[in-house]
């Protein structure tokens, strides 16, 4: 047997109700646990913020499979997750916990009952495009904007199917915002050199892994749309942003996106 399995399998075991006894640190318990401990979404929240996540936001909380541990449903920003509180309410741990008789993921059944995060909006009009590069004819009826990064190869994925868009539909637009990310550590040079010379062509290159020239000059626009994103809680790229405001993570095929801009859903 795989030796990280059976690390796993034995880790489950120690925490199991078999040794509740010894598992002081968790502030383990006999019988029914919720008549001596509690914890509350307020508490949650300390805890978070303590382990700097404060804006992760607590969806539901309850007894785990493992004596002396909650199981705490989170969501950071649209991503889903859980984790583990001790009772004592001085550890937490990210899972996954596995039940050694069955060897089921108990923590990818929770993560599997969850529903599709609620779709999320912005106000579309707080969302300056001036400094945007544009993909599409400047009077499109429709226009959807697009936090984008130079070096992001999903980018360039989804730059291809924003082409095929523009070039069957005159009625539909792409504002490009570039966002670079800290992980890429040419993206920043290459979103100035690119803001520099307003050049979707030089973007298209980079996508092209064709070199670009270094900056020419000095701009604000990079940091202006960096700070943005942070507002509008966007941390990854490439985003979308369509006329409705509703917010679109990730690459999606082109008869998708088109749906999407023609269609707007109904804001729940």
């Amino acid at each position: 047997m795989n030796r990280c399995i059976v690390f796993v399998c034995l880790l489950a075991l120690l925490l199991s109700g078999s040794l509740s006894r010894r598992v002081e640190a968790f502030g383990g318990c006999e019988e029914n646990c919720q008549k001596c401990h509690s914890l509350d979404q307020t508490e949650v929240r300390e805890i978070l913020a303590k382990i700097k996540a404060p804006d992760v936001k607590v969806l539901d909380i309850k007894m785990s499979p493992v004596r002396g541990l909650w199981e705490v449903t989170v969501d950071d920003k649209g991503a889903r997750g859980v984790m583990y509180v001790g009772f004592s309410k001085k550890y937490i741990m990210p899972g996954p916990i596995y039940e050694v008789e069955t060897a089921s993921n108990k923590t990818q059944e929770t993560l599997s009952g969850l529903n599709e995060p609620a779709d999320r909006y912005v106000d579309v009009r707080k969302i300056p495009v001036e400094n945007s590069l544009l993909l599409g004819e400047k009077d499109a009826r429709y226009k959807a904007i697009v936090f984008t990064d130079p070096d992001c190869p999903f980018c360039s994925k989804l730059h291809a199917e924003l082409k095929k868009i523009v070039s069957d539909r005159k009625d539909i637009a792409f504002y490009l915002k570039l966002m670079p990310l800290k992980f890429h550590p040419d993206a920043y040079w290459k979103s100035q050199s690119i803001l520099c010379a307003k050049s979707l062509e030089r973007l298209e290159e980079n996508f092209e892994r064709k070199p670009i020239p270094r900056p020419d000059c000095e701009t604000k626009v990079v940091d202006e749309t960096l700070k943005l994103g942070r507002e509008l809680g966007i941390t990854g790229t490439p985003t979308m942003i369509m006329p409705d405001g509703l917010i679109v993570v990730g690459v999606r095929d082109a008869e998708k996106i088109r749906e999407l801009v023609l269609n707007p859903r109904k804001k729940g």
